[in-house]
């Protein structure tokens, strides 16, 4: 009973702290890790201990496969390099810079150890910027490069900082060695995620029942996780995979199934962030009293500053060269453009928060681990850290370099505009095509007023007053090959290139919310009529 307690307590202290988050306008990490802070030295309450062999295995799975589900792959890669130069250029760089300071002012830590020090905290969590990037009107790019990072990032860290956690072991690890071990675990991952995700595929078109399928793809995740790590291969290039596999096929799933997964995955998402980063507070005491070997208060304050400005400063070492070498070497010249301006490079430089993947990381050290409690403590350190200064400065930051785009007339993107009219158009093209049908066609024609409407001036009309039960259903059949219509022809339309993931997601959903509504009528319909015939049949004849 403690554990369910426990656990309960801490869902209801994230509640609260998201609140206080919201009513104070910073990001919720911020708040959640302070407010574990706050409640780890409550005298009289419980330790909460974690597992660090369920850290990495418990929590990153679904919140790598859920961060890749929603990736437009499209726009990643169009933006495949400035995306690979911080995901795995900038990674490999800031480990580096870590693994020195470290060793510079802690002579006798390991190389391998600062290494894994370097390789735990060097991806940036996006979480935290996401919750700022979301109130504001960002350019599409610097969000899609922002999060792009972020899903390649921590496979890129994680593959470093196993081959870390293995060098320690075995004593070293040549260069070629490491390469060649860092091409095998991410291949051998990506093939465990794809045959995982095409099985929950193939699952998941043959159970058509939302609460199956939503199961399904939770065990996809931890399957494709679990089967790479047994066979010593990436998990976390496999979960990433599974979930690019499942977040391509998305479409092709009934429109209820899309939305009733989406809602339960994103509580899942909330609650596990929500988690991890009360526990980053919640760990702070058990981190101190493990510590007396390591120097007082103030050389571990200075160590873990030492290590959150190391992080700061080696992200925009890394970036300001990469923007100027786009201007003057054209290899590495954008896709669809030049260098990112030098506002949206401050902006990227400075969204460079830790946060979920590095405590997993260094909470899922071995117990044996050379320097694990100083490392645990310096990650934790760059946690706060980052998260406290770069996340309540990031959104003045942004407004005081004015780098919103302006409203768009209207209030609504052009891009987006012209989405509507292309669902509006395919839709009336389908009910046009069955005017002369001899069943539906007479039904068809009295809606087609209703559908060029839509098309002309982007609404919909109600017109079905006082139809009879079968020309209702006939209406309905009618409304689910029209949306059905709408769907393909905004899917082509971003496949072509011409419409943002984001935009299509947000008119897909107005369809699927269309469709469930036209779905749940048609089956209360249905409902009815088997009643009246059970009725029916149970009535005595006269």
């Amino acid at each position: 009973m403690e554990i369910v307690e426990a656990v309960l307590a801490l869902m209801a202290a994230c509640v609260g702290f998201a609140l206080l988050a919201r009513h104070l306008k910073l990001p919720y990490a911020v708040i959640l890790v302070l407010g574990g802070m706050v409640l780890a030295f409550i005298p009289g309450l419980p330790a909460v201990r974690l597992d660090p062999e369920l850290a990495l295995a418990f929590f990153l799975p679904p919140l790598l496969q859920g961060s890749a589900y929603r990736t437009d792959w499209r726009a990643f890669r169009h933006n495949l390099r400035p995306i690979l130069l911080l995901a795995v250029g900038c990674v490999a760089f800031t480990a580096g810079c870590i693994a020195v300071v470290a060793h510079w002012l802690v002579p006798e830590i390991p190389w391998a150890a600062a290494v894994a020090l370097g390789a735990i905290v060097a991806p940036p969590d996006a979480v935290a910027a996401a919750a700022v990037l979301a109130r504001l009107r960002l350019p599409r790019r610097v969000v899609t490069v922002l999060e792009g990072e972020s899903l390649i990032n921590d496979a890129a860290s994680l593959v470093l900082y196993k081959l870390a956690i293995t060098a320690v072991a075995v004593g070293a690890i040549s260069p070629a060695q490491g390469l060649a071990q860092f091409l095998l675990l991410a291949a051998g991952g990506i093939a465990f995620g794809w045959v995982v995700g095409r099985a929950a595929i193939w699952a998941a078109l043959r159970l058509d029942d939302v609460l199956l399928v939503t199961v399904a793809s939770f065990l996809a995740c931890y399957a494709s996780y679990l089967a790479a790590e047994a066979a010593h291969v990436s998990g976390v290039m496999a979960v990433v995979t599974t979930g690019a596999v499942l977040g391509r096929a998305q479409h092709s799933l009934p429109g209820e199934i899309r939305l009733q997964t989406r809602v339960v995955w994103e509580f899942v998402e909330f609650l596990l962030n929500s988690l991890v980063f009360i526990l980053i507070g919640l760990q702070l005491n058990q981190i101190l009293a493990r510590l007396d070997g390591h120097g007082g208060g103030w050389v571990l304050a200075g160590l873990g500053a030492a290590m959150a400005l190391t992080l700061i400063v080696s992200r925009f070492l890394w970036l300001v060269p990469g923007s100027f070498l786009t201007h003057v070497v054209p290899v590495v010249r954008h896709r669809g453009g030049g260098a990112q301006p030098w506002r949206h490079v401050v902006i990227i430089g400075w969204s460079g928060m830790r946060g979920v993947v590095s405590l997993a990381a260094a909470l899922a050290l071995p117990l044996d681990f050379p320097f694990r409690d100083l490392i645990v403590f310096l990650a934790f350190a760059a946690i706060l850290g980052t998260l406290v200064v770069q996340g309540t400065t990031l959104e003045p930051l942004i407004r005081w370099l004015r780098a919103e785009e302006p409203p768009h007339e209207g209030g609504i993107h052009p891009e987006e505009a012209e989405g509507r009219r292309l669902a509006a158009a395919a839709a009336l093209l389908e009910i046009e095509a069955r005017l002369d049908d001899p069943l539906e066609g007479a039904i068809a024609a009295d809606m087609v007023g209703e559908f060029r409407d839509r098309a002309g001036h982007l609404h919909r009309t109600a017109r079905n007053r006082g139809a009879a039960a079968a020309e209702r259903a006939a209406r309905r059949r009618l409304r689910l090959a029209a949306l059905a219509a709408s769907r393909l022809a905004l899917i082509a339309h971003h496949g072509a290139g011409h419409l943002e993931a984001e935009v299509l997601l947000r008119l897909e959903t107005e369809l699927d919310l269309e469709e469930l509504r036209v779905r749940q009528a048609l089956g209360d319909e249905r409902t009815t009529a088997q009643k009246q015939a059970d009725l029916a049949r149970k009535k005595p004849p006269a």
